[in-house]
């Protein structure tokens, strides 16, 4: 989807006071003088264009520019950064918080400048999320985390641990009631993301942290000695041990196998809610059991935000945008009513939690989550830990398999 708005006045060269991150200077405001116009391209996926389109038609009339909205339909990110070195990017680009570190390291975002005030707008987790190197690199605009999202026609209560949910889908099995014990998606090249949960509680980490809290890439614990035990306990779960992981539930079929009624319980995130109520199917969410005995259950704590392209031709309209538009309520708003998802600025939040109970069921569920890393290094962790994960469900030994994944996670990071 494209969209042109252009104004019938112009705007002048943006006179954006932008400081150090932290600093308790205003951004200029966009009424600023008008004297040249101007274009901001945007680019995002197919959903958030749509919410986007008022807002940039506004933004276009009170500025008088032409204002693009681009919906990039896949892979935005491989696109943007491809754009951006041959100069066809935008001037903004809206993704997940975890690309900032290969965004960063190919040159493709400039840093945001935000006072104190405005950050302090935001829930705490998301502007850590978009902090990288001590810098912010975003504005936040919505959170997201697995939690368990359970049938309560299936199973009332929620399960005070792993094994009290693998008793429970069990029993429900064999009773003739489902197909599934649970679903959670990991096909036959496995899901990091969906697996960390359960992988934290049994022990394992993927990096370290420094001093400040930052992610340590010279600190891998994929193929540590805890990481060892904590894929035992995952084992156990596999197809050689209880069933309730197995390589045949994917990321295509994880959510209709909830909705579908062959199993009472889903380990997904806000994404499947829409399919849920669709199927008619009486629901609760509920942060993610640990495995008994051991430690919580962190799921991923991910922030979608908007960015500055470095290469983009509009930087002044850019960062107007994003710093005095996105800044407010209602957009927040709109593109949480295009994909439900907790808004990170708390006014957008205090506003849609009335109309949707859910949200604070997610809020809950993430609490004490691990912010998904932004690190360049996470990008060599995938691909090797999700086919390790998937290989030890379906019964390959542990040890061999995770030195695998930690020589070739290792080497990819040391290229």
């Amino acid at each position: 989807m494209r969209i042109r708005i252009t104004g019938v006045v112009t705007l002048a060269a943006l006179s954006l006071a932008l400081t150090a991150c932290g600093s308790d200077a205003k951004p200029a405001s966009s009424n600023a003088s008008k004297a040249a116009g101007g274009t901001l391209t945007i680019w995002a996926d197919d959903q958030r264009s749509a919410a986007l389109k008022p807002f940039a038609e506004k933004f276009g009339k009170d500025n008088g520019v032409t204002v693009e909205v681009q919906a990039i339909s896949k892979d935005l990110q491989t696109n943007f950064v491809t754009a951006s070195q041959s100069g066809k990017g935008p001037d903004i680009v809206v993704g997940a918080h975890d690309w900032i570190g290969n965004l960063v390291q190919n040159g493709a975002i400039d840093p945001v400048q935000l006072p104190d005030a405005q950050k302090s707008a935001f829930a705490e987790v998301a502007v850590k999320a978009v902090t990288f190197n001590g810098q912010l690199y975003g504005v936040p605009y919505a959170i997201e985390n697995l939690a368990l999202i359970r049938n309560t026609d299936l199973a009332p209560t929620a399960p005070a641990s792993i094994e009290d949910l693998v008793k429970a889908g069990q029993t429900l099995k064999t009773a003739g009631k489902v197909t599934n014990i649970m679903s959670l998606q990991v096909g036959t090249t496995g899901d990091a993301y969906h697996a960390y949960p359960l992988y934290a509680s049994a022990g394992g980490y993927l990096f370290g942290q420094k001093a400040n809290g930052d992610y340590d890439p010279a600190d891998l614990g994929v193929d540590k000695p805890a990481s060892v035990e904590a894929f035992k306990k995952i084992a156990a779960l596999g197809e050689k041990g209880s069933g309730a992981l197995t390589r045949s539930i994917t990321g295509d079929n994880a959510i209709p196998t909830f909705t579908g009624g062959k199993t009472a319980f889903l380990i997904s995130g806000p994404w499947a809610v829409a399919d849920i109520k669709k199927a008619g199917v009486k629901y609760d969410i509920t942060p993610i059991p640990a495995f008994a005995g051991g430690k919580p259950a962190q799921p991923f704590v991910g922030v979608q935000a908007f960015y500055v392209a470095s290469k983009g031709k509009s930087k002044a309209l850019a960062n107007e945008f994003i710093t005095n538009y996105l800044t407010k309520p209602d957009l927040q708003v709109a593109l949480y009513q295009a994909n439900p998802r907790p808004p990170a600025l708390v006014a957008a939040l205090d506003q849609v939690k009335g109309s949707d109970p859910d949200i604070q069921k997610w809020l809950d569920a993430g609490k004490g989550g691990a912010v998904l890393p932004a690190i360049p290094a996470m990008a060599a962790v995938w691909d090797p830990f999700g086919k390790a994960e998937a290989a030890i469900i379906g019964g390959a030994d542990v040890q061999t398999t995770l030195a695998a994944a930690g020589k070739a996670i290792t080497e990819a990071i040391n290229k």
